[in-house]
């Protein structure tokens, strides 16, 4: 099949479609929404978001060297969408968004209620760049809705209908088409493991 070839560009998609809380006081809390962000380690866990300069939240969390990952689903898309185009500069994000701040464990700014999983970070390096700041940060707690925890204690995101954005356009995240090591899973694995599946 032939391709067609465009400049340079931010063409890793999908992404995370998350809010970031930030601000140690209720005069100073804000949420930016955030796509760039993923892992880049496991131990200890590490996380990144990358955070354009001239946004509000930039200086927040430049100046308190931490954040809160909180993770966006279906129902929160429309006030994921609003932080991420309207700056904490003019508006109170909590407030307009009726969405709730609530005390992290290890760190001073909020996280948000509503969303299903928040995880708290505190910068541990920043990377300049031209138009974005990296903060690499680690992760000192995660907290989970207790409701996407089964019987055995295992965290099942795939009920959070968790968000996703690509190219412009939020998705919700359907079925799972394959677990991790399906495709070399041996087949007397993958029949005993049939008969969990709902």
């Amino acid at each position: 099949m032939s391709k067609v070839t465009f400049k340079p560009g931010t063409m890793v998609y999908p992404v995370p479609a998350v809010m970031v809380s930030c601000g140690s006081t209720e005069e100073t809390q804000n949420i930016i929404t955030i796509a760039w962000t993923g892992i880049v380690n496991s131990e200890p866990p590490m996380t990144y978001i990358s955070v354009r300069k001239s946004r509000h939240s930039h200086g927040i969390i430049l100046r308190e060297r931490e954040f809160v990952i909180n993770l966006g689903t279906e129902k929160l898309a429309k006030q994921l969408d609003f932080c991420g185009v309207r700056s904490g500069l003019d508006i109170k994000k909590f407030e307009t968004q009726k969405l709730t701040p609530i005390p992290t464990i290890h760190l001073k700014c909020p996280m948000i209620e509503e969303s299903p999983v928040n995880i708290e970070c505190r910068v541990t390096h920043v990377l300049e760049f031209p138009s974005h700041d990296m903060f690499i940060a680690e992760i000192l707690a995660v907290h989970a809705n207790e409701d996407l925890m089964n019987k055995t204690g295992k965290l099942e995101l795939e009920n959070a209908k968790l968000l996703c954005y690509s190219h412009g356009d939020y998705y919700g995240l359907s079925k799972s088409i394959g677990k991790f090591g399906y495709s070399v899973m041996k087949a007397k694995t993958k029949k005993r493991r049939s008969k969990f599946i709902k």
